[in-house]
């Protein structure tokens, strides 16, 4: 299985935080590939630039000390994103989306509003 986390998740794994329900973590324990977004680490370095966020550690850290990998943001995934429907206003979560549709990868997620898109999920 090939799982996409949105930030949160990252963040929820990294800090054994139980709002992380046993279903994600053992998924996320036993994926064949977990990727962690090029636009997630954007969403953290400005939530913690505004003061919203602080990590003891760069985040890229945390993705590599919990042997994720790193997905960027391709062309491929941006052309899809422009022909998502407005179901969501954050564009971090709509990039999320387009690449767990263009790489068909299961998104791990709180957030229902993601729902309507239509992409393979698993709820935290």
């Amino acid at each position: 299985m090939t799982l996409l986390l949105d930030t949160h998740v990252v963040l929820w794994w990294q800090r054994d935080d139980r709002r992380l329900n046993r279903a994600a973590r053992t998924a996320i324990a036993r994926a064949d590939l977990v990727w962690v977004s090029a636009a997630s680490g954007w969403e953290v370095a400005i939530k913690t630039a505004l003061g919203r966020l602080r990590l003891d550690e760069p985040f890229s850290v945390v993705v590599a000390a919990d042997d994720f990998t790193e997905l960027p943001v391709t062309l491929a995934h941006t052309a899809h994103l422009q022909r998502l429907p407005a179901h969501h206003s954050d564009p971090f979560d709509r990039v999320l989306v387009a690449q767990a549709l263009v790489e068909r990868a299961t998104l791990v997620s709180h957030d229902r509003a993601l729902e309507p898109y239509g992409v393979p999920m698993l709820w935290t």
